[in-house]
């Protein structure tokens, strides 16, 4: 029998992840054999992961009809109680696996009102009484990467808390993440508290950097002023994702190897591992595992979506890939600026789209409620 390549990133030190949730999912069994069978070691969620679960299943309807009873509970308030049952039944069936490894994996991810994102004093409030809900040690808090997000995630930390860092296009603004986190381990044990419990993901997002760039690419190419100029735009397609997260992955060993980090290591402190979100393949030229292939080495995570999960299934190659020809991913970076390309304007405008795009996401599920309350 031919081995299953989602259980053989384990062995190559990665930890697979499931980009999605639903009643159904959990109701049907399939939740649990993803985890039995293929090697599932934590499940992250976002609004328009629920959006789709609440919109297209009957999962929901008992529960919502006797959420319904209680007229003064707020479409939000609704909402967090149908997304709370999934969050802490999965938590409970992924306990086994948080266990077992030491609090390593085995953890569920919720966001926060994702309207707060630039709003630290917000987003930190929220994620104290979300934990407090689910109650469940293997519970993750997402929190957005924006510069206020930065001071949230050193806070919770400090709390004791579990972070997901979410919506991270940037290494610069990864560095600052990881460095956020660190402080906030320092500030818990300056408070004369334990740090050997906390946990954190740092949620690097991959496809969403190529489609940016290769955009801009696509129309370099167009307006080349010869054929090697137009050669040279069009090596670099689908290159820049990454190389970026390459490029993060060299600065997770450099700051995880540092003094700094170490002297916390002693204390029970665990590194912030990055996690590779939005894996599908965007552009069909593309393969579709590229951005789990790529990607794959030592103390990291791939939350892949269920196309994805398939496809990998069926035709993934495991090789240690995270820190292979690191002069390629140089020179990539560095073409990209010579092209005037700048990662970083490009990586502030993904960030300040993804934070619409869930905000958009999570009105969308408050309006679903608010349509099913009326016609209930």
């Amino acid at each position: 029998m031919a081995a299953n390549p989602l259980l053989e990133l384990h062995k190559a030190g990665q930890s697979f992840w499931y980009d999605n949730i639903s009643r159904g999912l959990i109701n049907s069994g399939d939740l649990k054999q993803l985890i039995t069978q293929d090697g599932v070691r934590g499940i992250t969620s976002n609004p328009s992961i629920f959006h789709k679960a609440i919109k297209d299943g009957t999962g929901y309807d008992e529960q919502l009809s006797e959420l319904f009873k209680y007229t003064a509970l707020s479409s939000k308030e609704i909402l967090y109680k149908l997304e709370i049952a999934d969050i802490a039944t999965a938590a409970d069936m992924l306990l086994p696996i948080y266990e077992a490894s030491n609090g390593v994996d085995g953890y569920v991810s919720m966001e926060v009102d994702p309207r707060f994102a630039h709003d630290s004093e917000k987003t930190i409030s929220e994620a104290r009484e979300l934990a407090k809900l689910i109650a469940r040690p293997n519970i993750m808090i997402k929190v957005p990467a924006t510069k206020n997000g930065l001071q949230a995630i050193t806070q919770l930390t400090a709390e004791g808390f579990n972070v997901n860092v979410t919506l991270l296009f940037s290494v610069e603004r990864y560095a600052e993440v990881a460095n956020a986190y660190l402080d906030g381990l320092n500030k818990r044990l300056d408070a004369g508290k334990a740090i050997d419990s906390i946990a954190s993901v740092a949620s690097f997002f991959i496809s969403r950097i190529d489609t940016a760039v290769d955009k801009i690419l696509d129309n370099r190419i167009e307006h080349a002023l010869n054929d090697a100029e137009k050669e040279w735009a069009q090596s670099l397609k689908g290159k820049a994702a990454i190389s970026s997260a390459k490029a993060a992955f060299q600065v997770m060993i450099l700051l995880f190897s540092s003094e700094r980090f170490i002297e916390l290591k002693h204390k029970g402190g665990k590194m912030q591992r990055l996690l590779w979100a939005s894996t599908s393949t965007k552009n069909p030229a593309y393969p579709d595992c590229l951005y789990v292939d790529s990607l794959i080495g030592p103390n990291t995570i791939n939350t892949m979506p269920v196309d994805t999960v398939k496809a990998f299934k069926d035709h993934g190659k495991v090789l240690r890939t995270i820190d292979s020809d690191l002069k390629a991913v140089e020179d990539t970076l560095d073409s990209l600026a010579e092209l005037n390309i700048n990662i970083e304007t490009i990586t502030q405008t993904l960030e300040d789209d993804g934070v619409k795009l869930f905000i958009d996401a999570f009105d969308a599920l408050l309006n679903l409620i608010e349509d099913k309350r009326k016609n209930h």
